[in-house]
């Protein structure tokens, strides 16, 4: 049986462009020079699925040409590129010229992730023709964190639930209270459901992030893919490698994910003293500087990461909630920390996958693990390569938010400072 993917028609918002890119050719998941690989993919493949990779850049252009791949008619193409490239337009049309029967999903991000390379100011491209799995695609518009719970609602309702897998969420980044976009989405969608995905990035500027979801392109979506059948598998992972540090401090006032108060005083004054002359470069700075927050009578906590600080009002938003009552102190981190949660959530993914090897993988990543790696980022990408293997492909992006159970059975919830896979098999 083939896949069949089908384009929501009720997504009401105006149709913007897109961006393209280019490097060393790539199918499947390794370079196609490689004989290796080629020979390797054809006895993989089989009757599962089939990915061609492409990427842009602006030096370079497509990389192999869009016409080129193993992949004639994807059911979707998953594309992932900095904000001004895909607002560009020209390299969005020509994917979904190249793709037109597909469905196209993604986002603006703060670094590109494909196999196991990071980049930056380009567009990775991942088309993909399933099997065995038929495929939904349905968005909602989130202007505003307040009504992030009623979209997750009205994206969850979209859905047909008989046979579904598993719904992959794509999120604009500034505009969205993640906490309460992913509730909404658990309260309506069938137990056994997965839900997983990211929020979009902008580089590490915070000035507007970009989802575009088959023909519709704006800053204010919320799009899933749905996933059904029963050959399906789906497994995912995520883990931090943070440390937290300092007193932990009680949160005495706040609203959803605005933070007024820790311990009856200014959070704001408070985590700039923590910060000394870091404290200058907010909010940018306070990516290299998490909180965990521990809700009452939890002993699990979620790492958040500040959006925006208020100087006036003297408050920091979170992508988050960060709840009154709470605790929350101060994180920071090491590079070989950050590779080995990098790991960690790899070997929680193949878990998930119940023996069968993964044939697609997303990496979804936070930018504030990229920003404190710097140039030895890649290694956490290797790190998950070498634990997924090599028969799967791998793209993804580094986000401002990251959405996946914490484990197996647990509800999806919102990540920051994670690495979040997904990878996909059919059996």
């Amino acid at each position: 049986m083939c896949a069949r993917s089908t384009l929501s028609r009720d997504i009401d918002v105006d149709r913007l462009g897109w961006a393209s890119q280019t490097h060393t050719p790539y199918v499947g998941c390794r370079r196609i020079c490689d004989p290796m690989w080629t020979h390797e993919t054809q006895e993989t493949w089989g009757d599962k699925m089939k990915v061609s990779q492409y990427r842009w850049t602006e030096d370079e252009g497509w990389n192999p040409a869009l016409e080129a791949g193993d992949v004639d008619a994807p059911d979707v193409a998953f594309v992932f590129g900095a904000r001004p490239v895909l607002q560009g337009g020209e390299q969005l049309n020509a994917i979904r010229n190249r793709f037109s029967n597909a469905i196209v999903l993604g986002g603006s991000t703060s670094g590109e992730i494909i196999d196991e390379e990071v980049l930056d100011d380009s567009l990775v491209v991942s088309a993909i023709k399933f099997e065995k799995t038929d495929l939904k695609l349905h968005s909602v518009t989130c202007s505003e964190g307040g009504a992030s719970l009623e979209a997750g609602k009205e994206l969850g309702q979209k859905f047909a639930t008989e046979g579904l897998r598993h719904v992959f969420v794509i999120s604009n980044g500034l505009n969205v209270n993640g906490t309460d976009l992913t509730a909404g989405l658990t309260e309506v969608l069938p137990d056994g459901v997965t839900i997983t995905g990211g929020l979009t990035g902008d580089a590490a500027d915070f000035g507007e992030t970009f989802v575009v979801a088959g023909d519709a392109g704006t800053t204010t979506m919320v799009a899933g893919l749905g996933l059904y059948g029963d050959s399906l598998k789906v497994g995912f992972g995520s883990a931090g490698g943070w440390d937290v540090f300092g007193p932990e401090r009680k949160v005495t006032k706040s609203s959803g994910g605005v933070l007024n108060e820790l311990d009856g005083k200014s959070a704001l004054s408070l985590y700039k003293e923590y910060l000394g002359e870091h404290a200058e470069q907010l909010p940018g700075s306070a990516l290299l500087f998490p909180i965990m927050v521990t809700r009452e009578g939890s002993d699990r906590g979620v790492v958040r990461t500040i959006l925006s600080v208020d100087e006036t009002e003297h408050t920091m938003t979170f992508a988050g909630d960060v709840a009154e009552g709470a605790k929350a102190q101060l994180m920071k981190a090491n590079t070989d920390r950050l590779v080995d949660g990098a790991a960690s959530a790899a070997k929680a993914c193949v878990r998930g996958l119940d023996g069968e090897s993964a044939q697609f993988t997303v990496l979804v990543s936070c930018v504030g693990r990229k920003l404190v790696m710097k140039q030895r980022v890649e290694e956490e990408v290797e790190a998950v390569r070498e634990v997924i293997g090599d028969a799967s492909a791998m793209t993804g992006f580094y986000s401002y938010g990251e959405l996946a159970p914490y484990e197996a059975g647990s509800p999806c919830e919102l990540h920051n400072q994670t690495m979040t896979i997904t990878a996909f098999s059919e059996v």
